[in-house]
């Protein structure tokens, strides 16, 4: 599905497996499983550093900048729900990816299908001839 997706469609789908994420680790504390939330949580962080790694900050400016600084606020509230177990801060933070996502989609539908990547959106992507960082690589 991510083959041949435009470069805000990854972003979403990126999104998308970390919202899921979050809410098997709401789960899990849920359950009391704390190997799966620890899990959960890891994949999660895996993402986010994946995305946050992809930022452009020469072209994207101030909209590379805004995401650099709620990435990094995400990773420690993830932290702070890892250590502490609390659902309530999960859910909050499932609730800004939401918004995020959201965003992101209406990007992905004003954007032509040939938009590069770490245009407007400050997001760089995989070249072709880089084979260090791949989709399967992401474990999304």
């Amino acid at each position: 599905m991510a083959q041949g997706a435009s470069p805000q469609k990854l972003v979403i789908l990126l999104y998308e497996q970390l919202i899921q994420d979050l809410h098997r680790a709401v789960a899990a504390i849920e359950r009391s499983d704390v190997e799966q939330r620890t899990q959960e949580l890891s994949h999660a962080l895996l993402i986010l550093g994946e995305l946050q790694g992809r930022l452009d900050m020469e072209r994207g400016g101030e909209v590379s900048s805004n995401l650099d600084r709620f990435y990094s606020v995400l990773r420690a509230c993830l932290l702070d729900a890892q250590f502490s177990g609390s659902k309530h801060v999960l859910r909050d933070q499932i609730e800004r990816l939401i918004e995020v996502r959201e965003a992101w989609v209406e990007v992905e539908r004003s954007s032509p299908r040939t938009a590069p990547l770490g245009g407007p959106t400050g997001i760089t992507g995989a070249n072709e001839n880089d084979s260090s960082h791949t989709p399967a690589d992401w474990k999304a």
